[in-house]
């Protein structure tokens, strides 16, 4: 990505746009403010407590975060097929 790209979260509905410079249906930043609903999986949840902090990390450690968040996932997801792969 360059300096000059940004990443926009889509949202259902159109932010307040008084002066109407943000054409209809357009990608709108998210309310990264809002609590974001747990899943009960605990590697999960501990990604998501990760991304909460991001509002009190440095930009420029942002994408350490994302990458460690990623790579979590992964696991995650290679561990629950490995667990189901047992268990049945």
């Amino acid at each position: 990505m360059t300096d000059d790209q940004s990443v926009w979260l889509v949202r259902d509905e159109p932010a307040d746009d008084p002066a109407g410079s943000v054409a209809s249906g357009a990608a709108q930043p998210a309310d990264l403010a809002a609590p974001v609903e747990r899943t009960g999986n605990e590697a999960v949840d501990r990604v998501l407590d990760s991304l909460d902090a991001l509002a009190d990390t440095p930009i420029a450690e942002h994408v350490a975060v994302f990458e460690a968040a990623h790579d979590q996932l992964r696991g995650a997801l290679a561990d629950a097929g490995n667990t189901e792969q047992s268990q049945g």
